[in-house]
């Protein structure tokens, strides 16, 4: 069993990436697990200072993504970057033991999204991720406005997903 650890850069309920993200764990072929990281908005800013003893939420998070085969992520753009909740989230995984290497898929939401895709490629590989191309996917959901059913429904978007995945499983 492959076991993917879903995390969405958005805070907003009614979010596209975090729709995509869980019509990922929908369709995921059999053999693959997808499970949602939901705790980002309540991660405490980065501190340096904390990493010797880093509080007991980002040990969890730290675990989790340990404990993965591989990242999936959706992370909006805002000002032309990574929102800083999200930022704050993978500054919290610079001090992983674990994390040099892990797998990532990128999932993106949107073509214009291009300047947050590229600041975020540069920290993960930063931080020495190992970022899966062939699984990587953008699908318009910013013009569609879809919901979780019509995105897990639609032929094209549907297929994209699961070839994502299964590609990123082989890498993995």
């Amino acid at each position: 069993m492959t076991r993917l650890l879903a995390i969405s850069g958005s805070l907003r309920e009614a979010s596209s990436n975090t729709s995509l993200l869980e019509a990922a764990a929908r369709l995921a072929p059999a053999g693959i697990a997808i499970e949602r990281y939901h705790d980002l908005g309540a991660l405490p800013h980065f501190n340096p200072d904390m990493e010797l003893k880093p509080p007991a939420i980002v040990l969890a998070l730290r675990a989790r993504v340990d404990a993965s085969d591989g990242l999936l992520i959706s992370c909006p753009e805002y000002a032309r970057g990574i929102p800083g909740s999200f930022k704050n989230l993978l500054d919290w995984l610079v001090g992983s033991p674990n994390f040099q290497g892990k797998p990532v898929a990128l999932f993106n939401t949107s073509p214009r999204a291009s300047e947050a895709q590229k600041s975020l490629r540069l920290v993960l590989e930063t931080i020495a991720a190992r970022i899966v191309g062939e699984a990587c996917l953008t699908v318009d959901l910013m013009t569609r406005k879809l919901d979780l059913d019509e995105i897990a429904g639609d032929k094209m978007i549907s297929t994209a997903i699961q070839s994502a995945l299964m590609a990123f499983e082989s890498a993995i």
